[in-house]
């Protein structure tokens, strides 16, 4: 009872001596990478860059005890974090005090949202975003995170706006007042991140730019020639906080809250269940959902903001030997050390290397690899990235994902309305029925059609099956019956069995005849329940095709 209450338990009551060693190597190196980029990350989402440590200290403790997955990273991200921005910015000027209660106030929201889906065993409704949906925002997202962080590289004051194109063209005109000493230490810091990712992987890349251009700015006195600096970080524990909320600002923030629920659920999920897939353990969606629904609510309870499992900082973890939560224990009780003892170091930490660091961290999630995969594979997945895509990068983050949901579901239900459904003929070389306008050898009946349907029938398509069927009526006068492979029927809805009763009594009365085969149980089951074995009497009890084509040659 208390493991699935704790399923974190799991691991702390049967922990193996020889895991130890990958737990504290993985902790401390994602320790190390996540000082920088949680102050990088909470810095995009307009909050100061202590808020990113204290978000990444009782949140993964949290998350150790409550999730499923033994490796995933939580903490800031910079998907999570543009979200934040994006939809508080409208409502408190970024940095300000109430903007940061209405941050805690918007994590609170996030991890009861996430809570509630877990507890509720909702966790199946993320289904419904389509891969391709996530990958377009993903791509989308990454750019405009890329171009928020001009104004830090620069050294230049820029509008806080989505709208990459706006943000170029501002750009171009103060193409004369770029700091360069500021464009100095971000490309610089870029190239490192780069080259040392390329060549020296097991370097931590994020603490090597950051002592480099902290150094650099301390003993050349940059931050007097115009560098904007982290400057004071306070030191000590994240205090206890209460958001203070009210209906307004609940309904203003309820939109990105729910984005952020879902978003990040669901790039933590994809992460955790790739991983546990690798070392042979389940992921369960619903324990993720508590589990992150409560890190989120302590996020909100000890001054930090919204997290989630990160992929890269999650590969990171599981390639440097992680093999269970105790991994994300050290990570936070090394980053609780340096919010104690070394906070007066990131003084001179320049704004342009946490600029730096997200744009190469958030450079990986621009996918042009799976966009070509899609349209090769299937044109209608690809066009929906596509749209997901331009739609976030024109639109906006709340209303590029919500374009794609709708045009995803839109197209499953075009898809559904639109049933496969194909004339068979007789195949000799296979021995077999076939569809006709694949196999042009296939032979046909001069009485007799042959129509198999692919798909459930119900409101929604009924119709368009209806008009197949009179066609393969229509398509001769000779032809006086009908033989429907309900083999690729799975289920049928009370509407669709009332219109095809009805269809199936008209033409009896013209003296013609539809047969039914290989009908599946359930669908026996509903047809049964409607009486149609009496009403429709040696017309539905064949089991397969063969069967009823033999008993009308009789």
């Amino acid at each position: 009872m208390l493991k699935k209450l704790f399923p974190g338990l799991e691991w702390m009551l049967t922990y193996q001596k020889h895991d130890l060693r990958g737990d504290l190597s993985a902790g401390l190196i994602v320790a190390i990478m996540l000082i920088p980029q949680g102050m990088a990350y909470a810095m995009l989402a307009g909050l100061p860059p202590v808020i990113g440590l204290y978000a990444s200290t009782i949140p993964l403790l949290i998350y150790a005890l409550f999730g499923s997955s033994r490796q995933l990273a939580v903490g800031p991200v910079a998907m999570v974090s543009l979200l934040v921005l994006t939809g508080v910015q409208g409502l408190a000027e970024p940095g300000s005090s109430e903007y940061i209660s209405l941050v805690l106030l918007l994590a609170l929201m996030v991890g009861v949202i996430q809570l509630s889906l877990g507890l509720l065993r909702l966790g199946f409704i993320t289904d419904f975003i389509s891969h391709a949906v996530i990958s377009g925002f993903t791509s989308a997202a990454a750019i405009v995170i890329g171009f928020s962080q001009l104004k830090h590289l620069l050294g230049i004051s820029l509008p806080s706006t989505e709208n990459v194109f706006e943000l170029l063209l501002e750009a171009s005109r103060q193409i004369g007042s770029i700091n360069l000493y500021s464009f100095f230490i971000g490309i610089t810091s870029i190239a490192i991140l780069v080259l040392l990712k390329k060549f020296a992987p097991k370097i931590p890349a994020p603490l090597v730019v950051v002592v480099y251009s902290t150094a650099l700015v301390y003993l050349f006195n940059l931050h007097e020639k115009g560098v904007n600096i982290i400057g004071e970080v306070p030191d000590g524990l994240p205090s206890l906080s209460f958001p203070v909320w009210s209906t307004e600002a609940i309904s203003a923030l309820m939109p990105v809250a729910i984005t952020i629920a879902i978003i990040g659920f669901v790039e933590s999920f994809a992460m955790a269940k790739v991983i546990a897939t690798k070392e042979k353990y389940k992921v369960d969606a619903n324990r993720e959902l508590v589990g992150l629904g409560l890190a989120n609510v302590s996020a909100s309870t000890f001054s930090g903001y919204p997290v989630t499992g990160g992929f890269s900082r999650s590969a990171v973890n599981y390639g440097a030997g992680a093999k269970t939560g105790l991994a994300a224990i050290i990570t936070a009780i090394l980053i609780v050390l340096t919010l104690l003892f070394f906070t007066s170091w990131f003084y001179y930490m320049p704004n342009a290397v946490l600029a730096a660091i997200i744009m190469v961290a958030v450079y990986g999630l621009i996918d042009v690899k799976e966009a070509k995969h899609l349209f090769k594979i299937k044109k209608i997945d690809g066009f929906t990235l596509l749209v997901t895509f331009i739609a976030t990068l024109t639109l906006g983050i709340e209303m590029g994902i919500f374009i794609g949901v709708i045009f995803s579901l839109v197209i499953f239900l075009w898809r559904s309305a639109n049933p496969h459904m194909a004339e068979l003929g007789y195949v000799g070389k296979l021995d077999a029925y076939r569809n006709t306008k694949r196999f042009n050898d296939a032979e046909t009946f001069e009485h007799l059609s042959i129509l198999r349907i692919d798909s459930p029938l119900y409101f929604a398509n009924i119709q368009r099956v209806e008009a197949r069927i009179q066609q393969a009526f229509l398509k001769s006068d000779k032809v006086d019956t009908l033989v429907i492979d309900f083999s690729g029927v799975n289920d049928v809805d009370a509407v669709a069995v009332d219109h095809l009763e009805e269809l199936m009594n008209t033409y009896r009365d013209l003296d013609k005849r539809i047969y039914l085969c290989d009908v599946k149980g359930p669908v026996r089951d509903t047809l049964r329940e409607a009486g149609w074995y009496e009403t429709f009497k040696g017309q539905i009890e064949y089991q397969d095709l063969e069967h009823v084509l033999d008993h009308l040659k009789r």
